[in-house]
Formats: structure tokens, sequence, C-alpha cells
């Protein structure tokens, strides 16, 4: 394979079942999850193999689930697989899963810091106050202009893009009359769709503002290093590997829309055209398919689809070491 990246997905990718290949067959992916577990002090390996889904779902349990289950994958890729990645990216948590990859964070820490980011993120707005839609089939300029007109009708009510995900689909959060109007204006602007997600608040928006303040305190705790290899911010769209700014791009990326169709042009543009998507799910091979036809995303997430890469790539020489993390 030429050069490629890694691609770790976000919230919404959770599954029943998710790993447990993985584990039946591979001791690294075992391990994975047994620190988690020890980290959580909670059995997060059989929430994910054996649900139930509704706790599976549960902000504080998915973003710990997904991000175990995407370093399980990539655990093992590691030892059946030659391939390493020339940089990392993942869709709003999944930025957490790159950096694990790239060294930059600690399974351990990775994984509580996750666990409290979620829960944060679930208790910085009742529930009710807010919420969140899709628009698909306007500009991004269109949409923010149905925001800015939402907003303006009603000053005490936010609402604003939380999610750029490309293909001419935009995510947007904030108060729910805000969200709904803005839906309003959307559809007759031209949208083809206007709908309201089932997300139990309205993240990447400025109501998140006490999430991101008690996280910043969580990330103060924890040890970061240096990226190996360069990460894509989903805040700014662009690679960073210096340490120093680790904490304050996973602080913005909270109240911050994921900006994640300009991560993949930002990748495009630099004549990627190989990717692996490295867990659970392809909700990332879809969203950039939309983006960027000419970079192809293989999946990463059970033995079938490890097997398969093995097939594509270099078998593993058995003398390479993993990454740290």
């Amino acid at each position: 394979m030429a050069d490629l990246v890694f691609l770790f997905p976000g919230q919404g990718s959770q599954k029943v079942g998710m790993g447990k290949g993985l584990c039946e067959q591979w001791p690294e992916a075992r391990a994975v999850f047994a620190e988690a577990d020890a980290a959580l002090g909670w059995s997060l390996s059989r929430l994910c193999f054996e649900g139930p889904e509704a706790d599976l779902t549960l902000t504080a349990n998915a973003q710990p689930a997904i991000l175990t289950t995407s370093i399980a994958a990539l655990r093992v890729l590691q030892k059946e697989t030659d391939l390493r990645p020339v940089a990392v990216a993942g869709h709003s948590l999944g930025e957490y899963s790159a950096l694990v990859a790239a060294g930059a964070l600690g399974l351990v820490d990775a994984v509580r810091v996750v666990n409290l980011r979620g829960r944060f993120m679930q208790e910085a707005v009742p529930a009710g106050v807010g919420a969140m839609a899709a628009i698909i089939g306007l500009p991004q300029s269109e949409v923010e202009a149905a925001c800015a007109e939402a907003q303006a009708a009603a000053p005490g009510e936010l609402v604003s893009p939380a999610n750029y995900n490309g293909g001419s689909q935009v995510v947007i959060a904030g108060h729910k009359g805000a969200v709904d109007r803005a839906c309003a204006a959307a559809r007759a602007r031209g949208a083809k769709l206007a709908k309201l997600l089932a997300v139990s608040a309205p993240f990447h928006c400025a109501l998140m503002q006490p999430a991101a303040d008690r996280l910043a305190a969580e990330l103060d705790k924890i040890d970061i290093g240096a990226p190996s290899v360069p990460v894509i911010s989903n805040v700014e769209a662009t690679p960073y590997q210096d340490r120093a700014r680790v904490r304050s791009l996973l602080v913005r990326q909270v109240t911050a829309p994921v900006r994640w169709e300009e991560s993949i042009q930002t990748l495009a543009a630099q004549g990627i055209t190989e990717a692996v998507e490295v867990g659970a799910g392809a909700v990332l091979a879809g969203l950039v398919k939309r983006i960027a036809p000419g970079l192809t995303v293989r999946p990463a997430g059970d033995p079938e689809a490890i097997a398969n890469l093995r097939a594509a790539g270099a078998p593993a020489s058995g003398d390479k070491e993993a990454q740290n993390g």
C-alpha cells in the first residue's frame, strides 16, 4: 500500500458486539479491553460484547467503548500487518483514539478522560433544553445563514453548526427552539432534509462550555506527549504534533464544530489516497466517499477486515515494535 492514514470513528458508531471478534482471536485485543476495564473499575468489555444497547449508547459509556474498540483494532492491525500511518485523524471523540495511536495519550488516561468527557457533556445541558439536527442538501454558508436567522428571532437562544460532515451534510446544535427554527429556515432555503437527531445533548456548540471547563481540569492531570505522526485537529482541520497544543485543542473541540470535511480535504491535498477506518462500523468511509472520492477507506474493526488488510498490505515481519499508548 502507498502512504496511508488511520481514521478513528466517533460517537454513533457503537454497536453491541463490537470488539468481541477481535478479543476472541487476539490476546492483544483482550489486553486492551482488560486495561480499559481496570481503568474504569467496571466491565466495559461486557457492555461492548453483550449490551444492553440502551446502556452502551449512553454518552459516558459510548465514548470509552468506541475508543477501546478502536485501540484494540489498532493493536491487532499493528501485529498482523506492517501498515503504519503517515498521519491520523478522528471524528470528535475519535481524535482521542488518534492521539493514543500517535503515542500522545496513554490508553488508561484516554479511557478515563473520555468517560468523564461523556458525563460532562451529558450534564452540561438539562434534558430537553438542547437539540441537534442534520441539514442535508444545503451549502455550508446557507446552513450558517439559517442558524443566524433562527438565533436573531430569539437572541437568548443559541444555534450553530456542530459538524461539517461533508457531502452537503451539516449537523447543527443549540437550544431546541432555535434548532427547530433553523430547520424551518433551512427547509425554506431548499434543504433536502432538516431532521432532529436522537441525541442526549447538543454537542459541539457554546452550550457545552461547562463541559469544556470541567474537561480542562481533568486534562491538566494527565501526561501528554508529542504525537509521533501528525494528527488532524477537528477544530482547525490542520495537522499538529506540538504536545503543548493537545490540551487546548481538545478543550476547544467540545464547543467548536467538527470540521471533518476540511480535515479530509487537508489529507487529500497532501496526496493521500489510502485510509483505514480503525474501529467499529464504517461511518467515516461513507463520509469520506462524499468528500474525496479518490481516497479509498478500508475497514479494520473485525477479524475479516483485518484479514483483508493483511492480504492487501505487506504481512507483519514480527520484529516491528507497536506504537506506545
